[in-house]
């Protein structure tokens, strides 16, 4: 069977299993429209599904994917505006109340971000998107207690998050809603090995288990 007649075998699975069983909640979701409460920032990696990992359901979660979970600081020069946009329209016109940056572990981006020249030819537009890392990059390499290239990337994977973090701020609709308590900023992380999701504690500037109550609280 074709990868393409998997999805279709899929497809009809669902169709008569889940959607059947949901039929008036997902009608009324086209009906009424979606209202997510959460706005996810996760990573195109196939491996790292936001819903399947918080057992979640349709229009639950406003979920925005791009390489390496990354969101660009706030300008106007480019034309282009992919992050942004759905991210204004998260905050701005669904009134989200809580958006994560949801990083993981074994991430692709981050590790070309480390080992792969930076010119690599054909592989501009992703270097280029990467480049928002750049910061993180840096303070990894520049750690000394770092000995090998695994352990770089996973501190620049936890590192990426909060440069995110701090991108996030630089939109003054996000900023705003902030500084009123209308929105919280959050960043976590899952690995995908040991089915761990950690989150960083905006007291300590520590990641925390979501499995231990203070993480969840």
């Amino acid at each position: 069977m074709s990868a393409i007649d998997q999805l279709v075998a899929g497809y009809r699975r669902f169709r008569a299993g889940y959607y059947e069983k949901n039929r008036e909640k997902l009608m009324e979701l086209a009906d009424v429209g979606q209202s997510p409460r959460v706005a996810v920032i996760a990573c195109c990696d196939s491996r790292v599904d936001p819903a399947l990992i918080t057992d979640s359901h349709p229009g639950d979660l406003f979920v925005i994917r791009n390489v390496a979970n990354l969101v660009p600081p706030c300008e106007g020069k480019g034309l282009w505006h992919g992050t942004s946009a759905a991210l204004q329209f998260a905050v701005c016109s669904l009134g989200v109340e809580h958006v994560i940056v949801l990083g993981h572990a074994r991430c692709g981006g981050i590790r070309s971000l480390l080992e792969e020249p930076r010119d690599k030819e054909g592989q501009t537009y992703v270097s280029d998107w990467m480049s928002i890392a750049e910061e993180a990059r840096r303070r990894t390499l520049a750690r000394e207690d770092l000995n090998s290239l695994d352990e770089r990337i996973y501190a620049c994977e936890l590192d990426a998050i909060r440069t995110s973090l701090a991108n996030l701020e630089t939109f003054p609709w996000i900023r705003e809603r902030v500084a009123r308590g209308d929105l919280q900023l959050h960043g976590w992380y899952y690995d995908m090995a040991s089915g761990d999701l950690m989150c960083l504690d905006p007291e300590s500037g520590e990641y925390v288990s979501a499995r231990e109550e203070t993480a969840t609280s």
